[in-house]
């Protein structure tokens, strides 16, 4: 099974092992990055694609599904928040913490920077059944790993819902 992040034309096509990675990376800087509304929503996003908690092969997202915003100046400054986040990640902000090293994670981050960066956020709003509204935020962060988590829906952050 494949994971598939899509938007602009553009594919991620990731398996099961690489779809960890890359979220993992990317959860471990939206963490550090997101305090406002639309960032905790994009946390969100990113949470629901916890394969240890959603099931394996069964995740992905495509750009266009996301809510970037009203006006251009949100819908910019979305784009700016994920392009920052993909930044912090290829960094390899807190990668420590993982216990591994994620291999040919910078290739899936480098495309996924390059699907971002290509991607121009639709105008109109439509219905986005799969971007996190407003209610549904990431609003609580693991106290022992500071990742944001899906509480209440379900317990702890990524690291604490690793099979041991």
């Amino acid at each position: 099974m494949a994971n598939i992040f899509s938007g602009g034309g553009r594919e991620l096509d990731l398996s099961n092992g690489a779809t960890e990675a890359f979220v993992e990376v990317l959860m471990l800087a939206v963490s550090d990055l997101a305090s406002e509304a639309w960032g905790l929503r994009f946390a969100a996003l990113l949470i629901a694609q916890d394969q240890n908690v959603m099931g394996r092969g069964a995740v992905g997202f495509h750009l266009e599904e996301i809510d970037w915003g009203a006006g251009e100046s949100q819908r910019a400054r979305s784009k700016d928040f994920v392009l920052r986040t993909t930044a912090l990640a290829a960094g390899g902000h807190r990668w420590s913490e993982l216990g591994y090293h994620p291999p040919r994670v910078h290739e899936y981050l480098h495309q996924f920077r390059v699907m971002v960066e290509s991607f121009t956020p639709p105008a109109d709003s439509g219905p986005y059944h799969h971007f996190p509204g407003p209610d549904g935020a990431a609003m609580a962060s693991c106290t022992r790993h500071r990742v944001l988590s899906g509480l209440p829906k379900w317990e702890g952050c990524f690291l604490c819902n690793r099979p041991r």
